[in-house]
């Protein structure tokens, strides 16, 4: 089998073929666009026409219409993490940094690692990340303009009350609006209260585009995974951020792998007879914080089992935290288990890069 490893970038794609032993067989650079990725796809069906599979540098953004174009034509296609490429190029022959060298080293590294995830995403989990990601830089946005508006209120008027977390909510904003309207300012604050009424409304705006969101991310999960908002403590936005990331669960193989990807396995951190874990750093962080949003509401919840073993582990002597990281372990096998069944009994995945 020919792995072709495929180094992306805005502008070009250079690929690297590689035998079964990790020898260079052939090499191409193509521009970053439909028709480059037309002319790899017949470059490689004519120089390497037996069984073959791309590798390519796990970076979504630049990546997407390139697996998108591959497997469309029906090629397999796998997403090498950028770490396994470092030692792949320090056990390489060849000094320096260059796009070849970083294909050979991503289509040695898939040689190497066999078990990489298939570059296939379900129609459903894409638009929900595509969603949830929109709605995240909306809310960005808003927290910025509303950071830039308390301190031009705050100038016109100290006494002036918004409560916490009021420029939420479209009845304050509508409020502060017609406070604006119906005060009109001293001639040296004109202009501040002309910027804080243009960004009241900008705010006010980006609120109702992310109401409109949260609404329809709601009525997706409801209608994809329904089972998953029935856990206490996972709300439509926890829902919908868990499938997103996931994007799709048949692509691991055990609830261990899947809590290996969402960094909340446990890490050996202890020597002697001691038996302690410390604080997983790697996997995906979208994933981790969407699990310990839920492990820290089911920890407070009375009468459910989980709160049962969270105060257990602090009996047997962990600390908060090290209960806590338990607590998401166990969760991460409760999602493994609801997302796998609803995985299982649907439609297989769409030829739709992450």
């Amino acid at each position: 089998m020919v792995v072709l490893g495929v180094d992306v970038h805005k502008d070009t794609h250079t690929t690297v073929a590689v035998d079964e032993i990790g020898r260079e067989i052939g090499q191409k650079t193509v521009p970053a666009r439909d028709r480059g990725h037309a002319a790899l796809v017949r470059w490689a069906r004519a120089h390497h026409p037996g069984g073959r599979m791309w590798a390519i540098e796990d970076c979504r953004h630049v990546s997407t219409r390139l697996e998108r174009a591959l497997l469309s034509a029906g090629e397999r296609v796998v997403r090498v993490p950028p770490k396994l490429m470092a030692g792949a190029r320090a056990a390489a022959r060849t000094r320096g940094k260059s796009d070849p060298i970083d294909a050979l080293a991503i289509a040695r590294a898939a040689l190497r690692e066999p078990d990489l995830p298939a570059a296939e995403h379900d129609r459903t989990s894409r638009e929900l990340k595509l969603l949830v990601d929109h709605r995240e830089d909306l809310v960005a946005e808003r927290t910025r303009m509303q950071n830039r508006v308390r301190w031009h209120l705050h100038e016109l008027d100290p006494d002036l009350d918004i409560p916490s977390r009021g420029l939420d909510r479209l009845r304050v904003l509508d409020r502060l609006l017609a406070w604006l309207g119906q005060h009109p300012p001293a001639p040296q604050s004109q202009m501040v209260a002309r910027i804080a009424a243009e960004l009241l409304a900008d705010i006010r705006a980006v609120t109702v585009r992310v109401n409109a969101l949260e609404r329809e991310l709601s009525r997706l999960v409801e209608q994809v995974a329904p089972q998953l908002q029935a856990v206490p403590g996972v709300a439509g936005l926890t829902a919908a951020k868990i499938i997103g990331e996931v994007a799709n669960m048949s692509r691991f193989r055990s609830e261990a792998c899947f809590a290996m990807h969402a960094g909340v396995a446990p890490i050996p951190a202890s020597s002697g007879r001691t038996n302690r874990h410390r604080l997983a750093r790697a996997g995906n962080r979208q994933l981790n914080a969407a699990l310990h949003r839920i492990a820290v509401t089911q920890a407070r919840l009375p009468d459910i089992p989980s709160r049962t073993y969270y105060q257990r582990r602090l009996e047997m002597g962990n600390t908060k935290m090290e209960a806590l990281r338990a607590l998401k372990r166990r969760l991460a096998r409760v999602v493994f288990n609801l997302l796998h069944t609803t995985t299982s009994t649907t439609t297989g995945p769409q030829p739709v890069a992450a």
